[in-house]
């Protein structure tokens, strides 16, 4: 299985602070926000992570290639705690496929289609960070459980935020898992069928990809992954895991971002 983490943006909310260095780049506490991702999807049992990028993002593929002098350098000067950060980014075993123009979330999945091929695959989206990297593992037990099924992670939010979101309609199965019935885009507050979020985390059936082939563009001109999972869903059944708020940070928008950065110094702490 494989976990795909589109990372092609451009990163405008964060202007201009990624004029330069990708938002992917920023650091949350002691690293850039993709290690969290890229370490989340190796602790998952993937057998590789996968980043679909743009070639303009090099930064990215810096970060995760080996620096032998650097980490020379570093020891020599008895620095062995910094060596050895940087040993292990370079360490990671990620590669990478390009999304060669800014189509949508669907279309950088479907990037990764060469890599997937027939089987299930997870998708990590970088606005958020999950520090325990439990949560793909509990996504994997529920589609276990249902046949291979795919599985959305989600998240409650305050009623008055729900058109903030895309919320899942649904009907409980446990206290933490939903079997899912419809997506809704950001509907207004007196009409949405939950208070459930998606959150970022997806491990979905190679059905999806097969189905991101042929999209047609939707909302914003780009080719959506909400109505590939809409499509699925009237195929397969498909189920979200509820997720703590607590267990993952946002780290979006600057304000997000640097509440993230504040809480993950304090579990440093």
């Amino acid at each position: 299985m494989k976990a795909l983490i589109p990372a092609a943006g451009m990163g405008t909310r964060f202007l201009p602070n990624t004029i330069a260095v990708p938002k992917e780049m920023l650091p949350v506490a002691d690293k850039p926000g993709i290690q969290y991702i890229v370490e989340e999807g190796l602790a998952s049992g993937a057998d590789e992570v996968v980043i679909i990028n743009s070639r303009e993002k090099k930064a990215i593929e810096d970060h995760f290639t080996p620096h032998p002098e650097l980490v020379a350098h570093l020891r020599a000067k008895g620095k062995d705690a910094l060596a050895d950060a940087v040993e292990h980014a370079g360490s990671l075993p990620v590669s990478y496929v390009y999304q060669e123009e800014a189509l949508g979330l669907g279309h950088a999945v479907r990037c990764g289609a060469e890599k997937t091929g027939d089987e299930p695959f997870f998708v990590l989206l970088g606005d958020v960070i999950v520090p325990d990297n439990q949560m793909l593992i509990r996504m994997r037990a529920v589609s276990e459980e249902h046949g291979g099924a795919s599985v959305i992670a989600v998240m409650p939010v305050p009623q008055e935020e729900v058109n903030r979101f895309g919320i899942i309609a649904g009907e409980e199965v446990t206290p933490t898992v939903w079997r899912i019935n419809a997506l809704v885009e950001k509907p207004p507050v007196d009409e949405a069928p939950s208070n459930l979020a998606i959150f970022g985390r997806y491990l979905l059936s190679p059905r999806v990809m097969e189905l991101l082939e042929n999209a047609q563009p939707g909302a914003g001109g780009e080719i959506q992954l909400t109505d590939a999972l809409d499509a699925v869903l009237r195929e397969e059944e498909m189920y979200a895991l509820v997720i703590d708020p607590t267990e993952g940070y946002d780290v979006g928008t600057i304000e997000s971002w640097h509440e993230a950065n504040v809480a993950m110094m304090a579990r440093r702490k």
